[in-house]
């Protein structure tokens, strides 16, 4: 596994790949993004502006990427704050919906 080092948190998916050079520009990033080929922490993602966070993995091209923070970068309390939110966000999008857990009634025709 290789290693990606990170100045800032939260960094969003296309950037990272475009600014990795794993792809030769944006565009090209979110295409292979949107066509379900890079997965984060094991799940295909295709969503091109996905927050990427520290020690997060990236698989894309039959390699894996793990993500950290340079060394010597310090962050902000904004920037824990929005790391911690995202982690929030990613727990909840990770749990199954209601709906999706209800069996739906079966209809009845209706009489006249």
């Amino acid at each position: 596994m290789k290693t990606i080092l990170i100045n800032q948190q939260p960094i969003e998916l296309y950037k990272l790949l475009k600014l990795e050079a794993l792809v030769y520009g944006g565009g090209e990033a979110k295409m292979v993004i949107a066509d379900g080929l890079v997965k984060l922490n094991g799940k295909t993602e295709t969503q091109k502006r996905k927050k990427i966070l520290a020690n997060d993995v990236i698989e894309f091209d039959g390699e894996s990427f793990l993500i950290e923070l340079a060394p010597g970068i310090e962050l902000t309390q904004l920037d824990k704050i929005e790391a911690e939110r995202i982690k929030q966000l990613r727990k909840v999008e990770s749990k199954p919906s209601a709906s999706s857990t209800i069996k739906k009634a079966k209809r009845r025709p209706i009489q006249f």
